[in-house]
């Protein structure tokens, strides 16, 4: 670098690009937040379903799978999902 230039590392701007890219941070940041919590949302899901189907990939010989309560698990699972979803 010559020692005759040396401007310090900062740019002058005037208010109107100053609020441009303050407006432009603040939106990236809400989207960042909105894209985590749907990450964590889908998260949650897959870790919910993912055992469900575990279980019922179980001994595929047996044509028939013994579930005792079936309509209150369903059930409750259902719920399960529905608090996952509305968060």
């Amino acid at each position: 670098m010559s020692d005759d230039f040396f401007d310090f590392g900062f740019t002058a701007v005037d208010e109107t690009e100053l609020q441009a890219v303050q407006d432009a941070q603040k939106t990236v940041g809400d989207v960042s937040v909105t894209a985590r919590t749907t990450q964590d949302k889908l998260d949650k899901l897959y870790n919910a379903i993912t055992p469900l189907l575990n279980n019922l990939k179980k001994n595929p010989e047996k044509e028939y799978i013994l579930w005792p309560n079936r309509i209150e698990k369903v059930e409750a699972f259902e719920d399960h999902l529905h608090k996952i979803y509305s968060e």
